[in-house]
């Protein structure tokens, strides 16, 4: 009988071993991409088509490169070009594809006390921000948000300091939420802030400027550098979301009716 026992045992072990035994990929990308809910609606299809499950890592472009480097990740999938650049010139990435783009947006309080309200000159506006001392809350994490605000902050001839300036270390979705807690400025992707509008009783301040063009890229981790990535897997994923089916889902994502990211050319 026991015999019997552990022979049933090891059949429905064996039986149920595949539903564990999906191949796993790493992906690193930008909080933007989770905060949006674009993930939700993009990854479903892939894993279901290719009986795989992705393991996401949300950070910044810069953390997310940094696991790229260092091999924790199999791809990444980010939105600071000169930071992708970088990373495929050392030779920690191959295989770069622009996959789709959207923009940044300046968003303030109703009261706008900087008066920056309907601008199109993004880096005039930041220099109004900070010449009245209007509370201004930086991603400040290295992410491709924060690395667009410093070059605004650059372009406007300020370096940003003081206590009207907040660098909160945190994602774009969290970035929003204080600075509608103390009525203040940030700088976030049009694709979040689409999600989080129902959340928040700021308005988008400033758009339109030709230097808040946003794209994003998605990079294979050089198996070169690091022999464990899985190279097949990645590919297939860099495919999906290049392919036609890939573009649909991206184009067709939107909320409240208004679509968050339009498919590279």
């Amino acid at each position: 009988m026991r015999q019997k026992m552990t022979l049933l045992l090891l059949a429905g072990l064996l039986f149920v071993t595949p539903s564990f035994a999906a191949e796993h990929l790493r992906l690193a990308t930008t909080t933007s991409t989770e905060n949006s809910g674009l993930l939700a609606e993009l990854l479903p299809p892939f894993e279901q088509a290719n009986d795989c499950k992705v393991d996401v890592i949300a950070v910044g472009t810069g953390k997310a490169i940094k696991l790229g480097e260092t091999g924790d990740v199999d791809v990444v999938l980010v939105h600071a070009r000169s930071k992708e650049d970088a990373f495929v010139a050392a030779g920690f990435g191959i295989d770069r594809r622009d996959v789709m783009y959207n923009d940044f947006v300046i968003l303030g309080p109703k009261a706008d006390p900087a008066g920056v309200a309907g601008s199109k000159d993004a880096a005039t506006a930041m220099k109004k921000i900070a010449a009245v001392k209007a509370t201004f809350v930086s991603r400040g994490d290295d992410s491709g948000t924060h690395v667009r605000e410093k070059q605004l902050w650059k372009a406007a001839g300020i370096t940003p300091a003081g206590a009207w300036f907040l660098e909160a270390g945190r994602g774009m979705g969290e970035v929003i939420t204080m600075a509608t807690e103390r009525q203040g400025y940030t700088l976030s992707d049009r694709g979040t802030w689409l999600a989080y509008k129902t959340k928040s009783d700021l308005k988008v301040a400033v758009e339109g400027d030709a230097n808040m063009f946003n794209p994003y890229g998605v990079i294979m981790v050089n198996p070169a550098k690091h022999p464990h990535v899985k190279v097949d897997l990645a590919g297939k994923f860099m495919d999906f979301l290049t392919s036609k089916e890939g573009r649909t889902l991206i184009t067709g994502y939107k909320r409240g009716g208004e679509q968050l990211f339009y498919v590279a050319d």
